[in-house]
């Protein structure tokens, strides 16, 4: 089997989500973003196609403001990349929405799309199920993308709930999940990685019945958030 034409995309790898309201949690930002960088240093030097994805809104948002800080991409990240490295602005989670990566990606070639950056509960996840009906191949490395604590109208559930879910989602149909280490060896073998399915997935859930009773917010210790 040939070995898949992949091409590196940092999801919004930018400094929001290094400092204020969406700060990630989990795993540990600045673990994630050693991973990142190493990340980045294995698609240098297998010459892999380089994405850098920035997510933008317009004067008067809270976020990501063109052209503010927050907005800019985290600076060891921005000293990595060069004028090889194909910049998008996206204004939807997705990566494909009215950007023209699609095209673009199809233009070079390139069938499989490996994601790191944030969020897993946002970016990431959205743009791993709009590829599976454009025909990509994606691939999550599970600690180079990262979470937030969340509480809403509907429940509260801690980052680490959320990343670790999201990642045994993506892994049943969207994506082959994997880490950082298991991917730079495939990269050095020119091998595939697999993901599970969501028929396997669910025949291996109900042989872990009973799950464990749900612990309330005060015992996964959303109250120090």
């Amino acid at each position: 089997m040939n070995a898949p034409r992949r091409a590196l995309v940092l999801i919004d790898v930018q400094q929001e989500y290094f400092d204020g309201p969406l700060s990630i949690q989990y795993p540990p930002r600045d673990e994630s973003l050693t991973n990142i960088l190493r990340a980045l240093d294995v698609a240098a030097q297998a010459d892999m196609p380089v994405v850098a994805v920035q997510h933008e809104y317009p004067q008067g948002a809270p976020v990501f403001v063109a052209g503010s800080a927050g907005w800019e991409l985290h600076p060891e990240v921005e000293s990595r990349i060069n004028s090889t490295t194909k910049r998008v602005v996206k204004n939807f989670s997705d990566i494909f929405a009215s950007t023209g990566l699609a095209e673009w990606f199809r233009e070079n070639e390139i069938g499989t799309l490996t994601l790191v950056g944030y969020m897993t509960n946002n970016c990431v996840l959205s743009t791993a199920a709009a590829a599976e009906p454009l025909g990509f191949t994606i691939e999550v490395l599970s600690d180079a993308t990262g979470a937030v604590h969340l509480a809403n109208e509907a429940g509260t559930a801690s980052a680490q709930q959320v990343h670790e879910t999201l990642m045994t989602l993506l892994h049943s149909n969207w994506a082959a999940v994997t880490t950082t280490d298991t991917w730079a060896l495939a990269i050095s073998n020119d091998d595939r990685l697999t993901k599970n399915d969501l028929v396997t997935s669910a025949t291996q859930g109900r042989a872990t019945e009973p799950f464990p009773t749900c612990l309330s917010s005060t015992e996964v210790g959303l109250t120090t958030w």
